[in-house]
């Protein structure tokens, strides 16, 4: 992790959460890229989340190869909101537990 990254992550882990929203994220993996924690995956869409979307965000999906990106190490997350910027989709929030 970067001196600067490090900087940023201010809170305690698991104080905050990565939310990703599934109708936005295209998986191009920025967050991966920047976050210093690992807090992120990409991969493909699961079932259960793929059925739950309408017409239009399965389309979206399929033509963007199914990936999605997920949060599995979300108690992690340091709130350093590097994440949320990096997202071009803006598909990224972070939630206070």
């Amino acid at each position: 992790m970067s001196r600067a990254a490090t900087a940023n992550c201010r809170q305690e882990p698991g104080a905050f959460v990565p939310l990703v929203n599934l109708k936005r994220c295209e998986g191009k993996g920025d967050c991966v890229e920047v976050c210093p924690e690992q807090v992120f995956e990409v991969r493909r869409i699961d079932d259960h989340d793929f059925q739950s979307l309408n017409a239009l965000h399965k389309f979206k999906l399929r033509v963007h190869g199914m990936k999605v990106a997920y949060a599995p190490n979300a108690e992690a997350c340091r709130a350093c909101g590097l994440c949320v910027s990096a997202c071009p989709e803006h598909a990224i929030t972070l939630a206070r537990l």
